[in-house]
């Protein structure tokens, strides 16, 4: 018997569209075990190579050694109402809010991806649209379809910054949500306050015009990865009708622990109604909670990252020697991505060349951005780095870069 529909067709879509990060990752594995992993120069994956804090570590530990009676029973959706109270603290405090949240405003989520999917599934109607600048994070498309919006893409400039003209001419009566992440996934660039409040203007502009809220929700795991002195600005405080939803994968390198939280702006007027079915929605979807202990063991670490010198580091020197060999790119102000041009139109032929050289990156296309590349130097070591620069040299030879070196 020949039966057909094993599975959905918006699975076998998503399969289809399936993120080449990962294709690429699972790629550079398998070529790891045949050639050996020093011969393999893989920035396609952002898994952040720096080990948590020694003492988050410990804090972990004594919370499994020793926990508190009940922790690791069923608990409210929105998590531990004390952990929320000083999560709401700490952003007030880092972030200088004159209209601070408290536990009201917080929820605990399995990690930004449960984040995302919660907030969309609570205020996307089907047909709505959610704006994103471009390029963006691939797996956006897939978390609007989940919860049967539509992803509408706005052009950025040369600088990988957000249109405002084209922005607002983008949102019509169906827009529900501006989506976007600084730093940005795949550039790099970092969104200035002066953007933020144009921004919160715009959108009050646009919500006066059709009649219900506009959010911008901000997806925010690097937020705390920042170079040269720089502080990321604030959404919550530019922003009057905004959402964060955020992870520690990055900040403290606990990516496989899921572990992260939403926060609601005090300003919204109907705060505790988008709170609520955000709380349903953390259970409907299959979450439950956040995880018990990372809850409390992340509570004692707001504000820490790990490994910051050493991603500036990685990131100083990948910048100065691709410049030197003639490739365009802008100099990514935080996360650990960057984002050249490609020397070739096609993005995907370029790519395919690299692997040649057994040199793994992401074409631009996969971001929507088609005509660059990302390179992801999370898990790259200096020295790893300086392994790969022959091929990028080669690389740039081949197809005709003038640079300085």
């Amino acid at each position: 018997m020949n039966l057909t529909g094993a599975i959905s067709k918006r699975s076998l879509d998503h399969m289809t569209r399936g993120s080449l990060i990962r294709a690429m990752f699972e790629r550079g594995r398998l070529l790891k075990e045949q050639v050996g992993a020093a011969n393999v120069h893989d920035y396609s994956l952002g898994n952040p190579f720096n080990e948590p804090p020694p003492a988050l570590v410990q804090a972990a530990q004594r919370m499994w050694a020793d926990p508190r009676p009940g922790m690791h029973r069923y608990m409210s959706n929105v998590g531990f109402d004390d952990v929320r109270e000083q999560i709401a603290a700490s952003l007030n405090a880092r972030h200088g809010l004159t209209h601070p949240l408290n536990k009201n405003h917080v929820i605990m989520s399995c990690g930004a991806a449960g984040a995302l999917n919660v907030v969309l599934k609570g205020v996307l109607d089907p047909g709505d649209e959610v704006l994103v600048p471009r390029p963006y994070f691939v797996e956006y498309d897939f978390y609007v379809d989940n919860h049967n919006g539509v992803i509408n893409p706005v052009e950025t400039d040369a600088n990988f910054l957000p249109d405002l003209n084209k922005l607002e001419a983008a949102i019509g009566p169906r827009t529900r949500v501006i989506l976007i992440d600084s730093p940005n996934n795949p550039t790099g660039v970092i969104y200035p306050e002066s953007f933020l409040r144009s921004l919160d203007e715009l959108i009050t502009r646009a919500e006066e015009k059709f009649g219900h809220y506009i959010y911008l929700l901000s997806d925010e795991p690097y937020a705390g990865l920042a170079y040269d002195g720089v502080t990321v600005p604030s959404v919550l405080k530019n922003v009057r009708h905004s959402i964060v939803g955020t992870s520690h994968s990055k900040d403290l390198g606990l990516a496989g622990e899921r572990i992260g939280y939403i926060a609601f702006s005090p300003r919204i007027d109907d705060v505790q109604q988008l709170f609520n079915a955000c709380a349903l929605h953390t259970r409907t979807l299959g979450f439950i909670n956040a995880p018990a202990v990372m809850q409390r063991v992340v509570a004692e670490f707001q504000g820490e990252v790990a490994g910051l010198a050493d991603y500036e580091a990685r990131r100083n020197l990948l910048y100065q020697e691709l410049r030197g060999m003639g490739y365009q790119l802008v100099k990514p102000a935080g996360a650990f991505y960057m984002f050249p041009e490609s020397p070739i139109p096609d993005d995907g032929i370029f790519i395919s060349e690299a692997l040649k050289r057994n040199l793994l990156a992401v074409p631009g296309y996969a971001f929507a951005g088609p005509g660059y590349f990302r390179l992801s130097f999370a898990e790259r070591t200096l020295e790893d780095i300086a392994r790969s620069l022959p091929v990028f040299r080669e690389l740039a030879t081949q197809y005709g870069l003038r640079g300085w070196v």
